[in-house]
């Protein structure tokens, strides 16, 4: 039996580091209660969440796989419900995954990511020069001017989104992962984030292009069975949010950890470490992402001592995983460019892994150096602790990165 009280966990995201500590301090595996009174499982420790992923009997479709969903005894009054309804790579198993994920996958080869360098470059240099041009001493938001519209300028033009249409097709990725919304917020997004990714499909069949999207609906005309209207704009909620998101979480704490050990960043300049050292322990103490929504038991589950029953919601705790001493050490949570282990699940493991992973490390490759070349005197303008949370305990981001410039070189 498990007797542990469930750990609320809390909305605002204030400091998902300590609610790691405290999760795992229950075990591999805590019970968590989410918004909205429901019960859940977060896999924490480094060992178990590898497991997990790698283990069938966690499945992804809430469809198949959750009684309360499927009952009805959890719908629209559920605030995560945008992670529920989503009909995609994320929320399929089996052969739907393998033939989602398909469709996909060969735009973000290693190879094609790698010839998408020019652009990246090119697009970094644009925001930068925007951001010599402010005043001096002015107090400049990072996040809001260069480690946000980086990756999103990057993601619309992979998928060929229209500059007129960009601002309705991201909103509802920003809000679907704010943990602070009413139900009655989170229902109104999913029916904008629809929409808006309707308009999006129909303009593209209108005026196809030479783009991802456009491929996509052309391999739709073609064979109508292999990716349906739902999975078309599911898809879209996928890659357009996970590729802006999660890169801009990843950019802003590699910011953040260089200003606030400036021991670490002189390893950096002096060339005794590398920028992959600084991406992979960012990625590893400073996962983008907290908790991960959802997996689901298709069968009672004992494990990490604990007992999950069947069609239990679970979230994989990548922020608690990257800094499990059992793993990494008593200093786990240091950030550490000489560390020799600086392995991770933040992109995770598996059949699900991350297809964006390459993309996300070549634009976090491309636009810290070229930061700190630009601005060399960059410093934070508020202390570390004080910077404002994202407002979500799903990542672990920053609301607003208040930084001073310095002269530009």
């Amino acid at each position: 039996m498990n007797t542990t009280a469930p750990i609320l966990l809390d909305p605002t995201g204030r400091d998902v580091h300590a609610e790691g500590d405290r999760l795992r301090a229950q075990g591999p595996i805590a019970q968590v209660e989410l918004p909205g009174g429901v019960r859940a499982w977060s896999v924490v420790g480094y060992d178990m969440v590898r497991k997990v992923l790698a283990d069938n009997r966690f499945a992804k479709d809430p469809r198949q796989h959750w009684p309360a969903f499927i009952n009805g005894e959890v719908g629209d009054e559920f605030p995560l419900i945008g992670w529920v309804l989503m009909d995609n790579m994320t929320t399929s198993d089996g052969a739907d995954h393998t033939r989602l994920r398909k469709l996909t996958a060969a735009a973000f080869t290693l190879r094609r990511t790698e010839a998408m360098r020019p652009q990246i470059k090119n697009i970094a240099t644009e925001l930068l020069d925007d951001l010599a041009a402010v005043p001096a001493g002015e107090i400049v938001d990072l996040k809001g001017s260069y480690a946000y519209p980086l990756p999103t300028r990057v993601i619309c033009d992979l998928f060929g989104v229209p500059e007129h249409l960009r601002r309705e097709v991201m909103r509802g990725g920003e809000v679907n992962v704010n943990t602070t919304i009413s139900h009655e917020e989170a229902v109104a997004n999913v029916e904008q984030w629809h929409q808006a990714m309707h308009d999006l499909v129909e303009m593209k069949r209108q005026n196809p292009g030479d783009d991802l999207l456009s491929m996509l609906i052309k391999t739709q005309a073609e064979d109508g069975t292999r990716l349906n209207d739902s999975e078309m704009a599911g898809t879209l909620h996928l890659m357009l949010g996970a590729g802006s998101e999660t890169t801009t979480n990843l950019i802003s704490k590699a910011v953040v950890m260089l200003l606030t050990y400036p021991d670490q960043f002189a390893l950096v300049r002096s060339g005794q470490v590398t920028w992959k050292d600084v991406i992979e322990e960012t990625l590893r103490v400073q996962a983008p992402i907290a908790q991960l929504p959802f997996r689901f038991t298709t069968e009672e589950v004992q494990i990490g001592g604990v007992t999950i029953p069947k069609g239990d919601p679970v979230l994989i705790g990548f922020a608690a995983a990257g800094r499990d001493p059992r793993r990494h050490g008593v200093d786990a949570d240091r950030f550490d460019l000489t560390r020799d282990d600086k392995e991770h699940l933040s992109f995770g493991y598996g059949v699900h892994h991350c297809l964006g992973a390459p993309l996300a490390r070549l634009e976090a490759a491309i636009a810290l150096p070229l930061l700190f070349e630009r601005f060399p005197e960059l410093a934070l303008a508020v202390p570390a602790n004080e910077i404002d949370p994202q407002g979500s305990f799903l990542l672990n981001g920053a609301s607003t990165l208040p930084v001073h410039l310095g002269r530009a070189a």
